[in-house]
């Protein structure tokens, strides 16, 4: 079981990279050359709150006690992200099915929900990580983010000239972390209110 559960894990994580950094990455790239401006908008939001799953890494790397809540949370709040804004919901309805690059973000919308649910799922059969990942049984959840530590700590080597370590990793994980709830807080007083679930995308005019 523990080794059917491991599987599902690393499994778990391949998808996240397919579905949270591949697909969104071309979908944005496809939106600049189709001159969507709706998928674009859709897409920019999604990355800048998405910097939550890469701080999310760098806990998990630093083994911080609340990382994998902090991963957690950072999915769902990706895929709240992509489905929030009443305007660009309003335009993706206007195209039908053979408009490939809106078929295609539609579809990478419910996947991505379905991978964070199943993000989630995964977690609560090891709820005591939530609260210390540094217990035996998490060690599944640590050896995914293992990649992301070795290609940090290359380029850490090659700009800085310095060996990027664990507690280094928990150091900026957690001031980064620190920032990003700062800029949430003042998205939530500031812009939030003025604009509502619009996200302003059509300002300069629609497709």
């Amino acid at each position: 079981m523990n080794v059917l559960n491991q599987l599902s894990v690393w499994l778990s994580f391949q998808l996240s990279i397919i579905f949270l950094i591949g697909i969104p990455f071309t979908l944005f790239w496809w939106s600049i050359k189709k001159r969507n401006k709706a998928v674009n908008k859709l897409l920019s939001i999604y990355w800048k709150i998405s910097l939550l799953f890469f701080i999310s890494l760098l806990l998990l790397i630093g083994k911080y006690d609340y990382a994998l809540i902090i991963t957690n949370f950072s999915t769902l709040l990706m895929t709240i992200s992509v489905w929030f804004w009443n305007d660009i919901n309003d335009e993706l309805k206007e195209y039908d099915f053979s408009y490939s690059l809106i078929t295609t973000t539609k579809v990478w919308r419910w996947s991505l929900t379905f991978i964070s649910l199943n993000f989630l799922i995964q977690s609560l059969q090891n709820i005591s990580c939530f609260s210390n990942i540094n217990f035996t049984e998490c060690e599944i959840w640590l050896k995914p983010s293992s990649n992301f530590y070795i290609l940090i700590k290359s380029l850490f080597n090659f700009f800085f000239g310095a060996n990027f370590t664990q507690p280094v990793a928990k150091f900026l994980g957690l001031f980064s972390l620190l920032i990003y709830v700062l800029g949430l807080i003042q998205w939530s007083i500031i812009k939030l209110p003025k604009n509502g679930r619009n996200s302003c995308f059509a300002e300069n005019g629609r497709n």
